[in-house]
């Protein structure tokens, strides 16, 4: 029995396959194409189809009803169905690359031409869904049984046509759990310093993948290898050798923590992981480089989680991050700390804080925090704890006075409306008002004289 998760899938794949059928039906060559073919061959459910075809962009715009032309120029074609849209691309070869992202034009041609102008190996496959069978130009199936990332091709080339095509090798390999070939990484080492050149949307979109898809951990280990991660994310770098006091972190350095942490996190959740998670996991500690210091009482990192607020903030915005996903991974590292002091907390203040938005979020960072490290979950126990016996009201107790009862008070609209209005609430969630009338007595008696 499908669960939802599975129906949307097979309805996608039913859907892309009618498409191939009634491009076959109506006189032309197409074929799926690319990562779905090799989701396949590994016995994994794609997330997306790529098909490709003889059929010219505005033949396949008279064979559907409804289409978008994403790319005519570059003969893509967009075929919506059920609100879902499928690309489809004709059969193209490319012109000379002039900007390290996109040829200067494009010609259409056969189908082996269009397998060798793609990536890598593994994503050259061509499959018919009616019979099943698949199409290999570029040996894809024997890489996929070697477990291996190889280009199409000189891989000095490949990457000279697209920059971004070096993060993509490294993303492909952690997220497969492949090895990159020899000769790719080789070329990688050799054009690292061009990824700097690839917009900030493309490179944050495939920082998302190689972060959330599996294998985080190795990702970030093979961009310390090529150079990579110097020159995207120069900040986490310079995490690599910044010592702690082995009490609590016996794994190591800053950055074997968050490789820890990485690691932990990404086999935990496979097979997707929380994007402002994995942000949060990342450069929580971001700030430690910069706020290290050392005396007679060992070592310390005073400041680190406002210094990582800042650093995480610019990275955040140089990568073109919405506001909404920059607050929330901001306010993971800004509340990081903060759980080593729950147990102390007074009433209202841990209510306050258990109640924060994506407070989950929060719960697991703190959890793999510890377990990347000292490993005493404590703090995440007592957290759970008060959640499962406090209740909806305890947390969000109903105000006994709003600001038209004050006014009617005598107080004067303005911040002082807001601040009596958070005092009581505290008064009520320490337990020592529960009434209209108490709550009238709590004001009076603290009225400015």
């Amino acid at each position: 029995m499908f669960n939802n998760h599975e129906k949307f899938a097979d309805d996608k794949r039913n859907q892309a396959e009618e498409i191939v059928l009634r491009l076959k039906k109506a006189g032309y060559e197409a074929y799926f194409v690319g990562g779905c073919v090799r989701d396949f061959v590994l016995g994994v459910i794609p997330d997306d189809y790529d098909i490709v075809t003889s059929a010219l962009p505005d033949q396949v715009m008279a064979v559907f009803k409804r289409t978008v032309a994403i790319g005519a120029k570059f003969g893509v074609v967009a075929v919506i169905v059920e609100g879902h849209p499928y690309e489809v691309a004709t059969f193209r070869s490319d012109d000379v690359y002039i900007d390290g992202r996109r040829p200067s034009q494009v010609h259409f041609s056969s189908v082996k031409e269009d397998v060798f102008r793609r990536d890598f190996t593994v994503n050259g496959l061509l499959m018919d869904p009616v019979t099943g069978e698949i199409t290999d130009y570029v040996d894809g199936l024997a890489d996929i049984r070697k477990k291996i990332i190889r280009t199409i091709g000189d891989p000095d080339q490949r990457f000279k046509e697209d920059h971004l095509r070096m993060l993509r090798a490294i993303r492909f390999t952690a997220n497969l759990n492949f090895n990159l070939d020899s000769s790719t990484q080789e070329a990688i080492d050799k054009n690292v310093a061009e990824i700097k050149k690839i917009s900030a949307e493309r490179l944050q979109d495939e920082l998302n993948k190689l972060l959330t898809r599996g294998g985080a951990r190795r990702g970030l280990e093979l961009m310390v290898q090529t150079g990579m991660l110097r020159e995207i994310l120069p900040e986490v770098d310079s995490m690599q050798g910044v010592e702690q006091p082995p009490r609590f972190h016996p794994e190591g350095d800053v950055w074997q923590h968050t490789l820890t942490l990485l690691e932990i996190l990404s086999d935990e959740k496979r097979p997707r992981v929380n994007p402002v998670l994995v942000w949060g996991a990342l450069l929580h500690d971001v700030g430690k480089p910069v706020s290290r210091s050392e005396d007679e009482n060992g070592v310390h990192f005073y400041g680190h989680v406002q210094q990582g607020e800042k650093i995480a903030d610019e990275i955040m915005q140089r990568l073109k991050f919405s506001r909404v996903q920059r607050e929330a991974v901001l306010n993971l590292i800004g509340q990081h700390m903060n759980f080593m002091n729950v147990q102390k907390m007074r009433p209202a203040r841990l209510k306050r804080f258990l109640r924060m938005p994506d407070f989950d979020l929060h719960l697991e960072l703190h959890r793999l925090d510890c377990l990347a490290s000292h490993g005493m979950l404590d703090n995440y126990e007592f957290c759970r704890n008060q959640l499962e016996n406090l209740t909806v009201e305890e947390l969000h107790p109903p105000r006994l006075l709003n600001g038209d009862d004050l006014i009617a008070l005598g107080f004067t609209p303005g911040k002082i409306i807001g601040d009596i209005l958070r005092a009581l609430e505290d008064e009520q969630m320490e337990g020592r008002i529960s009434s209209r009338e108490e709550a009238k007595i709590f004001v009076e008696n603290n009225r400015k004289k």
